[in-house]
């Protein structure tokens, strides 16, 4: 295993543990030694993943205390983070199901607003795919994306019912890189009452997103829904100094 590879791993191990309540907020993780010794690693690797712990909110170091656990336990879905739904779920541990509700191949010109965020023309094609993310039997999410056909044009059910990331990434080996993303709170329409019935209040939290790979180029459009009394924003800022 490389020395980068011990680092990400340190660090996704205790990352799972904070996340699922191994340790709680005001707690403190090993000491530095005792991770050099449980891992069999160098002090230097051992920091550097305690750092990347501090850069995401979960830990702050503190003289004469070590690392103390400052991550309060919630079930987020990361608004700062480029992440598929999936990778969501396996972080918090969480069981889901995905239902493809549509599948189809459109033309930019059909949907103007994605036509302009995509910079492409009227007679561009794209994928348009509507996937709901159920729990528990109950949707979730409702996750509406527009894909640049050309670019998948092999693009399968079986993909977007696995992970399109995962696709994107490990099958077409593109390197996706940034997004853009804005949230807005949206009264329901007849397709959020048939994915989340008849809640009260009736409002989605609505995130946008514009998603690049690292040349630049645009995409993907996506388009995300969650029940406004279950949607959670946080972020994490840290003040520099």
């Amino acid at each position: 295993m490389t020395k980068q590879n011990k680092f990400r791993l340190i660090y996704e191990e205790m990352r799972k543990d904070i996340i699922d309540g191994t340790y709680t907020y005001g707690t403190r993780l090993p000491s530095e030694p005792q991770l050099v010794k449980q891992y069999n690693v160098s002090r230097e690797t051992v920091r550097k993943s305690l750092d990347m712990l501090v850069s995401d909110g979960m830990i702050q170091k503190i003289r004469g205390k070590g690392s103390v656990v400052i991550y309060q336990g919630v079930t987020e879905f990361p608004f700062a983070d480029l992440v598929s739904y999936k990778e969501v779920q396996q972080r918090q541990g969480k069981e889901h199901h995905t239902v493809l509700h549509t599948f189809e191949k459109i033309l930019a010109g059909d949907v103007p607003t994605v036509q302009q965020a995509l910079n492409a023309s009227i007679n561009t094609p794209l994928w348009h795919i509507i996937r709901h993310r159920k729990m528990e039997g109950h949707a979730k999410i409702i996750d509406e994306d527009y894909l640049l056909y050309d670019l998948f044009p092999d693009l399968l059910e079986s993909h977007l019912l696995d992970s399109l990331y995962t696709y994107v990434e490990q099958v077409k080996g593109y390197d996706i890189s940034f997004s853009s993303k804005s949230i807005t709170f949206e009264p329901f329409g007849a397709a959020e009452y048939e994915a989340f019935g008849d809640v009260t209040p009736n409002y989605t939290a609505t995130v946008r997103g514009i998603v690049h790979f690292r040349d630049t180029t645009k995409f993907q459009y996506n388009i995300s829904k969650h029940l406004a009394t279950e949607f959670c924003f946080v972020d994490f800022s840290r003040r520099q100094k």
